[in-house]
């Protein structure tokens, strides 16, 4: 039966060639959007590491327009070859985590909803929000819209009251930003940083953070009375997260600088650098790899400073559609 037997072979090196375009897809390229059916995440894994940069002159001016050459990434001491980049202006998935807790009370929470309202204004029109508000419990109000007037309102329907519960708040915003629609994600955590009724602790929230390629700013609502040990801690907790996520945390005095910072943040997020690169020695051994970027200026002008994640777990990242 030759006619069978050709048809077999043929089949055969079908299945082959599709079975080796699927590997190839999930081991060595960027995951592609599936908007058929957004409802279901689809995970893929890649060993593509990805950073998100912001690049500052000596008076924290944003610099933009730098090309690929003028950054070198350093992966556990070793150079990498940068074989993603981009300095669009893009929009991003941010999860806006706002504390409304008895220590909110007063006019830090008004003063709070007044300044988000800039960094809405300022923000890309295609940004994607979560929006999170969170007492004793952390509580999902808004997923994945891109109504910003919607994320305003619902907030001026909410009152302070009861205990804080930010570290599951934090939880649950990096689990849903990283299902978000855009490559760029971040979070906002609007707080005094005081914790005092999660189900998780620092340490765990740390380690997510440290998993999750979303950087991360913190506006610190603190007045006199915050001055104390738990003030202290709650500052330490918000610079932390921000500092390990290459994020930044602010701590503004009076309204009017909390106006500032919130358009800050989101000039900020519009003026960011994406690179992305494949260590050749990749092992998903779980360590962690220490991430160092340097930045050369260009001829003329000044020192640069560039700020990005510390470092990530050696795990194949997934990523959700």
């Amino acid at each position: 039966m030759p006619f069978y037997l050709t048809d077999r072979k043929m089949l055969l090196r079908v299945a082959t060639v599709l079975c080796l375009s699927l590997a190839f897809t999930a081991v060595g390229q960027t995951p592609t959007p599936t908007p058929d059916d957004p409802s279901k995440p689809v995970t893929i894994r890649t060993d593509l590491v990805t950073l998100t940069l912001t690049v500052t002159d000596l008076y924290g001016r944003y610099v933009s327009g730098l090309s690929k050459s003028a950054f070198t990434v350093l992966d556990n001491n070793k150079e990498q070859e940068i074989t993603y980049f981009s300095d669009t202006d893009a929009p991003i998935s941010v999860g806006i985590l706002f504390d409304v807790s008895g220590s909110m009370g007063g006019d830090k929470i008004k003063k709070a909803r007044t300044a988000l309202s800039r960094f809405v204004a300022a923000s890309h029109p295609m940004d994607e929000y979560f929006l999170i508000a969170f007492n004793n419990r952390a509580e999902l109000l808004l997923d994945r819209t891109r109504d910003s007037d919607a994320v305003l309102q619902k907030l001026t329907l909410v009152q302070p009251g009861r205990n804080t519960a930010l570290y599951d708040a934090v939880y649950l915003g990096l689990e849903r930003v990283t299902r978000g629609s855009h490559q760029k994600r971040a979070l906002l955590i609007i707080s005094d940083g005081q914790d005092n009724s999660s189900r998780y602790n620092f340490g765990e929230v740390r380690k997510l953070m440290k998993e999750s390629d979303v950087v991360t700013y913190a506006v610190g609502i603190l007045d006199r009375g915050d001055a104390g040990s738990l003030g202290m801690q709650g500052q330490a907790f918000l610079d932390e997260l921000a500092s390990v996520s290459g994020g930044k945390s602010f701590y503004p005095t009076n309204a009017v600088e909390m106006d500032e910072i919130f358009d800050r943040i989101a000039i900020e997020l519009r003026h960011q650098y994406s690179i992305g690169y494949t260590p050749p020695d990749f092992q998903p051994d779980g360590k962690w790899r220490k991430v160092r970027v340097k930045v050369k200026p260009p001829r003329g002008m000044q020192r640069l400073s560039v700020r990005s994640r510390e470092g990530y777990y050696a795990s194949p990242n997934v990523s959700y559609k």
